[in-house]
């Protein structure tokens, strides 16, 4: 049995966890998503983001065990799924985030 490429992932430094609120992750249009994907395991893993449509949103290669951090951020509101993918040797993984944009600020 192999173990898991992806440690740990973290949405602007809150560990993502799928069963949460998603209301900690939300940002206003405009505003950075703090992405930080922690690999686990030793030897060069690829990290790539890509949007629901496959696009790539940013690929980088890290030295495993280490850190893959970026920021992206949308112009318009609305729920994004954004793929991380980590690829090591013969082995890949994939986790699927929800990224909500409000158009504005939450008053009160």
């Amino acid at each position: 049995m192999s173990e898991n490429i992806i440690k740990m992932i973290k949405i602007n430094n809150l560990q993502y966890n799928t069963l949460r609120d998603p209301q900690v992750y939300r940002r206003v249009a405009g505003d950075p998503f703090r992405l930080q994907v922690v690999v686990a395991g030793r030897g060069p893993v690829q990290v790539t983001l890509t949007d629901e449509k496959g696009a790539n949103l940013a690929q980088s290669d890290v030295q495993a065990p280490g850190t893959f951090s970026h920021e992206l951020t949308f112009a318009k509101p609305g729920v994004r799924i954004v793929t991380v993918t980590a690829q090591h040797a013969d082995h890949s993984e994939s986790r699927n985030m929800r990224l909500d944009v409000m158009a504005h600020a939450w008053v009160g």
